[in-house]
């Protein structure tokens, strides 16, 4: 655009503006009149919704609480949770069930995942049940459920919780669990080495919870984020491997920004890519972009993404790439992953690599400091590491980190430096039988998240052969994804909506990528997040539909969620 044309794109806007308001001068001091006429012109020109904007909404229909539970027995009432008495909570957040239940049906067991449960009030929940897992490897699900989608929120930088109107539990039964062993208020020594044991650990809580809260048969489908990657296909393959859907029915998996496969090709191959994508946000200097320009092609990812990042790929698994990481000799030449979060930071010290449009000051946590750019003001409590907090939600009085610092895939010695033994779910057949086994698999990504860049994920998956065929055939970017449009009730928790990203589907797999998410992409996302849900527990056909949320009375009227 010419300096001349957007100088007139400029011109009437600001006419009507002069026209609006007539000032007059008397010294150094400015006053005026406003010309009604000419504002209600103006007005009449604005989109609606932002002329409603400054208007205070109508306050949420609610939905009356169950005469009585089924969920609330002899067996349950130890579990029970006062929605009312959360602290720091001032508003009631529903019917809800915490503790520990063992990992098997051992009497002596001593190992025990913790739990946070909510039925829904929503009357098409029926008998199917959500699992939430955040990732790690070691990191508590309690996180997700404070800061992405649960009941209450408490985010970074605000000053207190606020309902959640995109909450999961409006769509359906929730439960939020802290493992494997080792991690939150979960009891035990961690003995676990690779995945399979975490999924025969996962597999003998879940019975112990059915068997507790009678969900015999329910479906289940099985959710996360980031080492969840693992988490997930690994524990639902357990699910299919024990064949008895009394307790271990499976619905399907969602997953985003997932590390599904090599880390080398998740990371270190796509990310100059992602940097040239976002230079315009990240504005790293020229002798940086020619550096990691110089590293990209000296490694051989620019041919590597060439010869392999084709639809359809080309047959037969793909090369794994060299582990800069792994190189004994000190050589990190090819680790430009750490050499482009270095320039990075250098540009924005307040660089997030979780949601890379972020910038100072950081913003203070609830959780603790887990990551580089976490901020806690000395004396800062940790929320769930409160004394009155771990009693309301009858959690044992442990010391709560949000990521561990003991080592759960340590095989006993939680000081041990060894690491998740298992090949990643991409890399065998793990992936490939959920797949299969659900035709109900939904994996995407946050397009601002520079841990994990979706080229990575999508790469992962280009190497999976499911359902007869290898990958996807075609880009799977060439459908939108649209969030309905809707009333905001509360301005601590706004989401946006109208198109927010694309979305293909091949065999039973739904692949999508959010614009402006970011890593934790429920968080940064409400309406997408809860638009995934839907799909996923089969309240819509794709992430293409334009029909009000399924929780919504009617387009852009009435409440979009429902509340306990």
């Amino acid at each position: 655009m010419t300096p001349g044309v957007l100088r007139i794109a400029q011109s009437r806007p600001v006419d009507e503006l002069q026209a609006i308001w007539r000032p007059s001068h008397s010294g150094d001091s400015v006053s005026g009149s406003v010309n009604q006429g000419a504002l209600n012109a103006f007005n009449h020109r604005l989109p609606r919704n932002y002329q409603k904007r400054h208007v205070a909404p109508p306050l949420p229909p609610t939905l009356p609480k169950r005469e009585k539970s089924r969920y609330l027995t002899e067996k349950t009432e130890k579990f029970v949770v006062d929605g009312t008495a959360i602290p720091e909570v001032t508003f009631d957040v529903g019917e809800s069930y915490a503790g520990l239940l063992p990992i098997s049906q051992s009497p002596n067991e001593e190992r025990e995942l913790y739990f946070w449960f909510f039925p829904s009030t929503n009357p098409q929940a029926g008998d199917e049940v959500v699992i939430w897992l955040n990732g790690g490897p070691g990191c508590s699900s309690l996180s997700g459920l404070l800061t992405e989608n649960g009941p209450f929120l408490w985010q970074e930088g605000t000053l207190a919780p606020t309902p959640n109107s995109y909450s999961w539990t409006n769509l359906t039964n929730v439960i939020w669990i802290e493992q494997p062993v080792g991690v939150g208020y979960s009891q035990g020594t961690p003995n676990i080495t690779d995945e399979v044991e975490l999924g025969l650990e996962f597999i003998g809580f879940w019975r112990n919870f059915i068997e507790t809260f009678d969900l015999h048969g329910a479906t289940t489908y099985i959710t996360g984020e980031s080492y969840a990657g693992y988490y997930v296909p690994y524990i639902a393959d357990a699910f299919i491997t024990a064949a008895d859907d009394t307790y271990y029915k499976l619905g399907g998996v969602a997953i985003n920004d997932p590390i599904l496969g090599d880390s080398a090709l998740q990371q270190q191959a796509v990310i100059f890519p992602f940097i040239e994508y976002w230079q315009n946000l990240l504005y790293l200097n020229d002798s940086y972009l020619d550096a990691l320009r110089w590293t990209h092609e000296y490694c051989n990812y620019s041919t590597y993404l060439d010869t392999y990042g084709t639809f359809p790929p080309p047959p037969g698994p793909f090369p794994v790439l060299d582990d800069p990481y792994a190189d004994t000799s000190g050589n990190y030449t090819c680790d430009i992953f750490d050499y482009a979060y270095q320039a990075a930071i250098e540009q924005n010290p307040c660089f997030n690599i979780y949601h890379i449009s972020d910038t100072c000051p950081f913003k203070i946590s609830q959780l603790g400091i887990v990551n580089q750019g976490d901020y806690a003001p000395p004396g800062a409590q940790v929320y769930f590491n409160r004394t009155d907090v771990k009693k309301a939600l009858n959690a044992p009085d442990v010391d709560w980190f949000q990521c561990t610092p003991n080592n759960v895939f340590g095989g006993g010695n939680s000081s041990s430096r060894a690491s998740d033994t298992s090949l990643a779910p991409a890399q065998n057949d793990v992936l490939k039988r959920v797949i299969e086994h659900t035709n109900n698999t939904i994996i995407g990504v946050g397009r601002l998240d520079f841990l994990l860049p979706p080229n990575g994920t999508l790469f992962a998956l280009q190497n999976v052969t499911w359902n007869g065929a290898q990958g996807f055939q075609s880009y799977p970017q060439d459908q939108t994804f649209y969030v309905p449009f809707h009333p905001e009730y509360n301005s601590g928790r706004l989401s946006e909506s109208g198109t927010v990203g694309q979305w293909g589907h091949e065999r039973g797999v739904t692949y999508y990528e959010v614009q402006l998410a970011g890593h934790e992409l429920p968080g940064y996302s409400a309406g997408s997040g809860y638009r995934i849900l839907e799909l996923l527990v089969g309240r819509i056909r794709d992430l293409g539909v334009t029909e009000s949320f399924t929780t919504q009375k009617g387009p852009s009227k009435g409440n979009c969620t429902r509340r306990h």
